[in-house]
């Protein structure tokens, strides 16, 4: 065989195999496919699932190939989303009923995590040394939260349940959550809402529990989604990935403490309770109700965010969810 020729089969054969590499299926050494899926993840409790499934390989037998962009904010998470270079993400009903405020972009799969038994998602919390204790003591009180977001959301309300008037709620804007941790322990904030770990952490250091969500959890809800594209088009690949994600969720809540070492190296914990903190229970094959949905989308239009009404039954589908569990 003459060079040239063999010089032109090599170069078709690399250009298959690039072409191969960079489409949505991918080959392992043995032949076998693999469809990839790209996910955001935030450094929080909500991703642990998908840690522990890929730790024990549960992808893998669903001939699956995780790509997870571990993101910094949630700013940065929809932003990939926006510009399609990822599948599905962790977020919040908020998040996805403005997603979907002109069409159907994302829909939510499966319930990730709420308040259950003795651990909480939010807590609002009082500075060190307040003698604020109750939720009557913060009417008039300015609480920090991040504007526009599940937390301010969740903070008006559970104080609202608790009979704190509309109008004697006072919010600030302080995005940062480290940075509110911060000004909330120097004293520099009278309250602020937090999310566990930090949450604990804060009282752990000093900071009054005044109310959390483990008293109106309903209010309290993250969910997985995904492009209604993939659903549409793909919907094997989602139904193997909630098949994984929970077999993942039951091997945590079987036996949380086995995972202790992969839930620090990817969850963010301050050091104060590294030891102490107590990994949740998750919510196992489950989606919101429509009485949550309703209520967001009600609060985000109280708040000019939205002026459509995006439907239960469009953005939320339970049909991953098994019935044989």
């Amino acid at each position: 065989m003459k060079i040239s020729t063999i010089i032109i089969i090599l170069l078709s054969l690399t250009g298959q195999l690039f072409a191969a590499g960079n489409s949505d299926t991918n080959l392992n050494m043995n032949g076998k496919e693999y469809k990839s899926i790209s996910i955001a993840m935030l450094p929080i409790i909500d991703a642990l699932p998908l840690y522990v499934a890929q730790s024990q390989g549960y992808f893998l037998e669903e001939n699956l190939d995780i790509n997870a962009f571990s993101v910094a904010n949630p700013v940065e998470r929809d932003r990939l989303m926006q510009s399609g270079e990822i599948d599905g993400m962790l977020n919040e009903l908020s998040t996805l009923a403005l997603f979907n405020r002109d069409s159907v972009y994302l829909k939510a799969v499966i319930t990730v995590r709420r308040p259950m038994l003795e651990s909480p998602y939010f807590r609002i919390l009082a500075s060190p040394g307040s003698d604020i204790t109750s939720p009557k003591d913060l009417e008039g009180i300015a609480i920090a939260v991040s504007k526009n977001t599940v937390i301010e959301y969740l903070t008006e309300r559970i104080l609202q349940a608790e009979g704190v008037s509309s109008t004697s709620i006072v919010t600030k804007n302080v995005p940062v959550i480290p940075e509110r941790f911060q000004l909330l322990m120097s004293g520099k904030l009278a309250a602020a809402t937090l999310p566990d770990p930090l949450g604990e952490a804060a009282i752990s250091a000093g900071a009054v529990p005044v109310l959390d969500d483990l008293s109106h959890p309903e209010f309290s809800v993250s969910v997985l989604s995904f492009t209604s594209a993939l659903i549409n088009n793909n919907s094997s690949t989602v139904e193997g990935f909630i098949r994984a994600w929970n077999k993942g969720v039951r091997d945590l809540n079987s036996n949380p403490g086995s995972f202790r070492k992969l839930f620090l190296e990817k969850v963010r914990v301050p050091e104060i309770i590294e030891k102490t903190f107590t990994i949740p229970e998750f919510p196992y094959n489950e989606i919101p109700n429509q009485n949550q949905w309703e209520d967001v989308i009600s609060w985000l239009q109280e708040k000019g965010l939205l002026d459509t009404s995006p439907l239960y039954e469009t953005s939320i589908t339970d049909i991953f969810i098994s019935t044989d569990d």
